[in-house]
Order: structure tokens, then C-alpha cells, then sequence
């Protein structure tokens, strides 16, 4: 069974940092692309960062040099790590795995308090 599971969410003051992971189990193929999308309430659905099997990143305007997508030593895993975060970073955080197929997480919530 697959399953995308992420954690990591949690409530922050502005200025922290956190560190978001994803597991895609249950799946024999590596990804081609794994990535991290957000939704901020009453907002659409947007990609935050991407890592592809070769190790290319690419990164949202509004997160370069703030938000480093990685993978894990573990198959089908990635991080996001989250720094300088602002108010404006809080939405719940999905993860994304292309590959043998489009999976996807249910989220895991990110509050940025001013």
C-alpha cells in the first residue's frame, strides 16, 4: 500500500526554523521528482520546492535562500528545511512523489506567528 506521510509541522515565532519530512513507502521505484507544495487557508494549492533523482533543486521566489530541499539517505525520502520562517509561510505543507506514480500526503500544518 502507499503511503506519503509527512511530519515536522508545528507552530514557530517568526525568525525560526523547521524541519519538514516525507516518506513515500510501499513503492519499488525511486522517484523522478519529489517535492513540497503548501496552501495557506483560502489560497490555492502552490509548489514550494523540488528535487528531482539527479539531485536538481528548483524553489518558489518567495522561499530561495530561506527553504533547502534534500533527500534522505532512505529511498523516496526528502526533507525541507525551513529557516527566516515568516508569517506569510503559514499554510499545511504536502508532499509530492512522481514517480511509478503521482502520490501525495495529507499535509502537515505550519503556523508562523508574528
Amino acid at each position: 500500500q502507499v503511503q506519503v506521510m509527512e511530519s515536522g509541522g508545528d507552530l514557530v515565532q517568526a525568525g525560526g526554523s523547521l524541519r519538514l519530512s516525507c516518506e513515500a513507502s510501499g513503492i519499488s521505484f525511486s522517484f523522478t521528482v519529489m517535492g513540497w507544495y503548501r496552501q495557506a487557508p483560502g489560497k490555492q494549492r502552490e509548489r514550494v520546492a523540488q528535487i528531482t533523482s539527479g539531485g536538481r533543486t528548483n524553489y518558489a521566489d518567495s522561499v530561495k535562500g530561506r527553504f533547502t530541499i534534500s533527500r534522505g539517505s532512505a529511498k523516496n525520502t526528502v526533507y525541507l528545511q525551513m529557516n527566516t520562517l515568516k508569517p506569510e509561510d503559514t499554510a499545511v505543507y504536502y508532499c509530492n512523489y512522481l514517480g511509478s506514480g503521482n502520490y501525495w500526503g495529507k499535509g502537515t500544518p505550519v503556523t508562523v506567528s508574528s
